[in-house]
């Protein structure tokens, strides 16, 4: 796969930065949908395909981007093909950041180093190109009030901001309500984008659930689904909530 454009998980993480913060709009939600995003990426590539409510492998060859190559080979080695709310429910740790760190090394955003509470280094980060962002966002406006059918890959990318939560994020308040429906309506114009899209609330939908049966019951945290990958494929630590980076000891 060549570089000359922007993959769909990239463009998903710029459309999810807050420039005002420099932090991540819903960022639970966003690491499934980085998950999902390659899965979208892949299938584009040709490396993958929707086998029914399954994503089965059907050229194994690596694409030239180490991370889409990663999730390629741990699809690869399952052998079978797998549910895509099974894939996405088992998030791979530090996708988030790998992305975060693969846009600063291409110039597209800047680390701005701070500290939490006076204490606790941080990390932001700023669109170095605010260009890039407009004009992400400019293909998904045009798909939402012209009505044209969007290309498989501006469709695969409503559909996932739909499904991650960032619709309210771009499109805030009562006067972004019918934009926010529109960009729902995405979804049927790419089947592989709907297929993942409607897994990541799935498992958003189960997650949540889940979490009050265990509340009722009283039985402490829900039951976790698939193991807990990080992005290189090797078992991870539970993760922890919030926007920001803290930096820890390297």
């Amino acid at each position: 796969m060549g570089r000359s454009r922007r993959t769909i998980p990239e463009e998903l993480l710029l459309l999810a930065l807050d420039p005002a913060t420099g932090t991540t709009a819903q960022p639970q939600s966003l690491d499934l949908g980085l998950a999902g995003a390659q899965l979208v990426e892949l299938a584009l590539a040709g490396r993958i395909a929707p086998d029914g409510d399954r994503i089965a492998v059907v050229l194994p060859r690596p694409t030239g981007d180490p991370t889409l190559d990663s999730a390629l080979e741990l699809l690869r080695r399952r052998g079978s093909p797998v549910r895509a709310v099974h894939w996405i429910g088992g998030p791979r740790l530090g996708l988030r950041q790998t992305y975060l760190t693969h846009l600063e090394r291409c110039g597209m955003v800047h680390a701005v180093n701070g500290q939490m509470c006076g204490v606790l280094p941080t990390t932001r980060y700023q669109a170095t190109d605010t260009a890039i962002s407009r004009e992400i966002r400019a293909r998904l406006d045009a798909a939402i009030r012209t009505g044209v059918p969007p290309d498989p890959r501006t469709a695969a990318l409503a559909a996932l901001a739909h499904a991650v939560g960032l619709g309210k994020h771009l499109y805030p308040g009562n006067e972004g309500r019918s934009c926010r429906s529109r960009l729902r309506d995405l979804i049927r114009h790419d089947p592989m984008g709907g297929l993942v899209a409607h897994a990541v609330m799935d498992v958003q939908n189960g997650a949540a659930g889940s979490r009050r049966a265990a509340a009722a019951s009283g039985g402490g945290a829900a039951p976790r689904g698939a193991p807990v990958v990080s992005a290189g494929g090797v078992p991870a630590q539970p993760r922890r909530s919030g926007m920001v980076r803290v930096a820890g000891v390297r």
